[in-house]
């Protein structure tokens, strides 16, 4: 067997060999405005209504955060960046991020949006992956109450057949052209109703390989039961199983909802606890790999290095395509580029929508880099690193 080369995520030449010495100080600035708790929770909805008004900021959104987290404000804008992303053996998983949607014309449009995603997915190897958000194609107090069992009215239960026959087209359109579709996970008082259409749709599609995709957060508690039930399902009744396994995004949301209502926060009680989760699902998933296709969204990099590892000592190829790691498109390239630059299966979350539209997707985005212990100071650290680099060797 032909030596493998070693993982290390601490190479920042390949992780910024595509960003120039202004690309870079321009991202070292913007992460370093997420360490700012006022600025995150207080420009994007002053943002959103400057936009509204019609006022000259959209240009100035889309030089800094815009354009760092998205591919552009079209499937056809995101051409370049998928490109650049391809030659660095990285995938691109096209995310049609607008949010917040009430009407049924909205939902149907989202719908629309949602397979050419898929079609565009369909056309060749930069596109591993289609993903949606649920609540992009039905309303959230729908999931909601059917999540908790509520008895529905008769409207309700229109409203209910419609988003589950969209929710099946997108499904059916992603099995018809053998495309591996994501379904992102949401609120936990939701998720009941979407964990019950992604099983009822693997039952339909997945019956020679893995199409539809159910995300797990880790970051709850039981998930780990959840997935060697969802197995024992997958066995009994001959479906195999796609899930992408990530930490989660919603957890000051969910304590602030649990203390509001009296009920047991679903949140891990701490990080060791979320970790140890994650990593048990990761081998779980790895032992059921027989039917399993898995793909690791994390920016973690002591899990992404376990599940290398595991490859690795399985003595199974690394672009085994059973397997793969994900990553947001502007976070965490020094884990994606250095995986794939050592041959292991990686893509990149790359959303696009209007610049206004997708503003709720990057205010979770700063929030997420300001909250999650590290992840901000991680970066600026990375760069600085490749910056010094970069002044030493041309020295």
């Amino acid at each position: 067997m032909q030596d493998k080369a070693p993982l290390s995520f601490e190479n920042t030449e390949i992780a910024f060999g595509r960003y120039s010495n202004a690309d870079l100080k321009r991202a070292k600035w913007l992460f370093g405005m997420f360490n700012y708790r006022f600025i995150v929770n207080y420009a994007p909805p002053v943002t959103s209504v400057a936009l509204k008004m019609g006022l000259p900021v959209k240009g100035l959104v889309r030089r800094t955060i815009f354009n760092h987290f998205c591919g552009g404000e079209t499937i056809n804008d995101c051409d370049r960046t998928v490109g650049v992303l391809h030659e660095n053996n990285i995938g691109a998983i096209l995310d049609y991020s607008v949010e917040g949607h009430q009407n049924v014309k909205e939902f149907e449009a989202n719908a629309r949006e949602i397979v050419k995603t898929i079609e565009k997915a369909s056309t060749g190897g930069a596109y591993p992956f289609a993903v949606f958000k649920p609540t992009g194609i039905g309303r959230f107090s729908i999931y909601e109450k059917v999540s908790a069992k509520v008895t529905l009215s008769s409207d309700e239960t229109e409203m209910y057949y419609a988003m589950k026959d969209r929710f099946k087209m997108v499904c059916k359109r992603a099995h018809e052209l053998g495309v591996p579709l994501f379904v992102d996970a949401e609120e936990s008082w939701i998720q009941d109703a979407i964990d019950d259409l992604v099983e009822e749709m693997m039952v339909l599609y997945n019956a020679d390989k893995p199409l539809i995709f159910n995300t797990v957060q880790l970051y709850r508690k039981g998930r780990v039961a959840y997935i060697s039930q969802l197995y024992e399902k997958a066995r009994v009744q001959g479906f195999k199983v796609g899930l992408k396994l990530v930490r989660g995004a919603y957890m000051e949301k969910e304590r602030e909802r649990a203390e509001k209502y009296g009920y047991p926060s679903p949140i891990q009680d701490n990080k060791k606890e979320c970790d140890a989760d994650f990593d048990a699902a990761v081998k779980l998933c790895f032992e059921q790999r027989d039917i399993t296709k898995l793909c690791m969204g994390t920016h973690n990099e002591n899990s992404s290095m376990l599940l290398a590892n595991m490859i690795d000592e399985a003595g199974l190829e690394r672009n085994d395509d059973r397997f793969w790691f994900a990553q947001l498109y502007g976070m965490s390239d020094h884990i994606s580029f250095n995986l794939a630059h050592a041959g292991f299966n990686v893509a990149k979350y790359l959303p696009y929508g209007p610049v206004a539209a997708v503003l709720p997707y990057l205010s979770r985005r700063a929030r997420e880099n300001s909250s999650v212990a590290g992840q901000a100071g991680r970066e600026i650290s990375l760069i600085r690193t490749e910056l010094a680099r970069r002044k030493s060797a041309s020295a």
